[in-house]
This record gives structure tokens, C-alpha cells and sequence, in this order.
């Protein structure tokens, strides 16, 4: 059984920003699978489901995204899944471009509050995390205003390519596994302004 969690904040305010294109790459696997992300439970909303023959457990933390963990580690250890390859967690990374994703079977916070709590959770960073690109914040920008602020319309355009390209690759992980999924649908090209850090694959 594979849980996969897609980070943001819960909240009018919140739907469609930066911060939450997990959500959104959440809500685009339930639609294409028929999977109902409404129960509330282990301060999250789940949603059950099939995904190419395995069980799956959809997750939208309620927690806000700092707090990601007391979500994340709650589900985990209800279900007494092996987190190490079947715990799929989704959130958004200012060192890539919009549109661009980077899968990685573990690594380090990165300076992501929500992965920072998840890792805190767990008590360590062995987990497979799908970093779907927001773009680096202009110059002047205050951090948080500019990962909860609102994409633009061309914007949402590459995302609406890229959350499929998110879709395919979460059921590649389950079907064929990360290493064909890593080959498929990582994007080569980084943020030029700030490259992330190098992460161990």
C-alpha cells in the first residue's frame, strides 16, 4: 500500500497558491483515478483507492504546512507502511523552474518547512519526495509572500502539463518503480538564479 501526501495549507486563501501545488497534483491524481479525497481523519483529508493494482492513500495535511508531520506521521504509523518506498510525499521547491518536477528517493529538507516537519516525524529523511518547480522569488520579494501568493495565467498553463507529468509519474513509482520514474519525468533544466542543493538519489 503506497500513502502519498501532497503538502499545503488548508483554506480559501490558500487554494491555487505556490505553497499548495501538492494539493493540486493531489486533486489531479484523485480526478484521473476516481478517488474521493473527503474523510477527515489523522488531521489530514484521505481518500482510498486503487492505482495500477496496489492500495492507495491519498493525503491532504490539515495541519498547515509547518506542521506536515503530525499528519504524516500519524498515517504512517496507523498503516505500518515501510516509508522508505511507500510513502510519497508531494510539495513545492523555488530552485526549479515552474512546471519542472524532480523526484528523489531521500534527501535533506532542503529549507522546506513542511518536508523540515515530516523528516522531524519520521526521524529520518528516507522517504521518496516529488519537488514540483514554483520558480525562484523575484528580487525584493519577501519569501512568504511569494510562495503564498497566486500563480500567473501563463503560468498555470505550464502547470497544467506538469501536474500530468506529476500524475504519471506517481503511477510509474507504483507500477515500475522510482528509478523508471526518476528517468522518465525528472526535469533536466534547474533555476539558474538558485540551484538546489545536490541531494544522494
Amino acid at each position: 500500500m503506497y500513502i502519498i501526501a501532497g503538502l499545503g495549507n488548508p483554506g480559501k486563501q490558500y487554494e491555487g497558491t505556490r505553497h499548495n501545488i501538492g494539493w493540486q497534483v493531489i486533486d489531479a491524481l484523485a480526478d484521473k483515478h476516481g478517488i474521493r479525497v473527503l474523510e477527515n481523519k489523522f488531521k489530514g483529508l484521505i481518500g482510498k483507492g486503487m492505482i495500477n493494482g496496489e492500495k492507495v492513500i491519498l493525503v491532504k495535511p490539515l495541519t498547515y504546512m509547518n506542521l506536515s508531520g503530525e499528519c504524516i506521521g500519524e498515517i504512517v504509523n496507523y498503516f505500518k507502511i515501510d516509508e522508505t518506498f511507500e510513502l510519497i510525499v508531494i510539495a513545492d521547491d523555488i530552485s526549479l523552474d515552474v512546471g519542472f518536477i524532480r523526484t528523489r528517493k531521500k534527501g535533506s529538507a532542503g529549507g522546506h518547512n513542511g518536508l523540515k516537519s515530516i523528516i522531524a516525524h519520521l526521524g529520518h529523511e528516507n522517504f521518496i519526495r516529488m519537488k514540483m518547480g514554483v520558480g525562484d522569488k523575484p528580487a525584493g520579494y519577501d519569501l512568504a509572500d511569494y510562495v503564498l501568493g497566486h500563480f500567473n495565467k501563463e503560468e498555470n498553463e505550464i502547470l497544467a502539463e506538469s501536474k500530468k507529468n506529476a500524475v504519471l509519474a506517481i503511477e510509474t513509482i507504483i507500477g515500475d518503480g522510482i528509478d523508471k520514474a526518476m528517468n522518465l519525468y525528472n526535469t533536466k533544466k534547474e533555476n539558474k538564479k538558485k540551484a538546489p542543493k545536490t541531494e544522494e538519489v
